[in-house]
């Protein structure tokens, strides 16, 4: 028979409670993390291909745009704006809440800044009716859930240069001329057949500066989804190895 002293009660209670306390500070540590320096996402659909594909997994760093509430757990509306806040970079892979539900996440790459005119002709992207540098990539083409589109290296006016897809002409070829509104970005998706972005102003439209949440950094972990979440036996088929610890920044032109 097992005799429980006040003793043995008092010790148990002590390591209950240091449990207790460490599971605090980890909780802390990781929200702290999360709010200030990066945060995982993973990738729901195709738009952001070739860069990003389903089951991607990745981090996005807070600190290059500074802080919003949206960088705060629950996105708790202690402050208005941005704290430290810097400009986004033509070309950045930008995670960023929907301004029409902010409660939704959405990743795509910053194609204008405040005051740029942007415009689609023939799917070339103009930029205050500058094109932007558009070459096939050799031998470039990419299969996925809608079939082949030609892969196309597009390079920004300051030298981020990063894969787009075309697949064929569509509405979102030709265009308006958008003008970004001050303290908005105008974001579209690399997979330009097939990608809701800033150029449905009913759907998307320009993104306020508050709603950027962070850039994209780093893919870290990549599954095809051929396995189900208790199928462990299956995992080391579904990963995806050569995309693990991807960069997820633009290239330099020429390099």
């Amino acid at each position: 028979m097992t005799i429980v002293t006040p003793e043995s009660r008092t010790k148990q209670t002590a390591g209950a409670l240091e449990t207790f306390r460490s599971l605090v500070y980890a909780v802390l540590i990781a929200m702290v993390i999360r709010t200030f320096a990066f945060e995982p996402f993973s990738v729901p659909s195709e738009s952001m291909l070739p860069a990003l594909e389903v089951g991607d997994y990745f981090f996005v760093s807070k600190f290059p745009y500074g802080y919003s509430r949206f960088s705060l757990p629950f996105s708790a509306p202690l402050f208005s704006g941005r704290v430290l806040a810097s400009e986004p970079q033509r070309g950045d892979i930008v995670v960023f809440r929907l301004p029409a539900d902010d409660t939704i996440d959405y990743v795509k790459r910053l194609v204008g800044l405040p005051g740029d005119r942007i415009q689609l002709k023939d799917g070339t992207v103009y930029v205050n009716e500058q094109p932007l540098a558009r070459q096939q990539v050799q031998s470039g083409v990419y299969r996925d859930g809608r079939g082949n589109s030609i892969v196309y290296a597009e390079t920004a006016q300051n030298g981020a240069a990063y894969d787009t897809l075309d697949r064929y002409r569509s509405v979102q070829d030709d265009t308006e001329v958008f003008v970004v509104a001050p303290g908005h970005y105008f974001m579209m998706g690399d997979n330009r057949d097939n990608s809701r972005d800033s150029r449905f102003t009913g759907e998307v439209g320009q993104v306020p500066a508050e709603n950027l949440v962070g850039r994209a950094e780093l893919l870290f972990f990549s599954t095809n989804g051929a396995a189900r979440f208790w199928e462990v036996w299956k995992w080391p088929r579904t990963i995806r190895y050569s995309r693990l610890f991807t960069s997820l920044r633009p290239r330099v032109a020429g390099q």
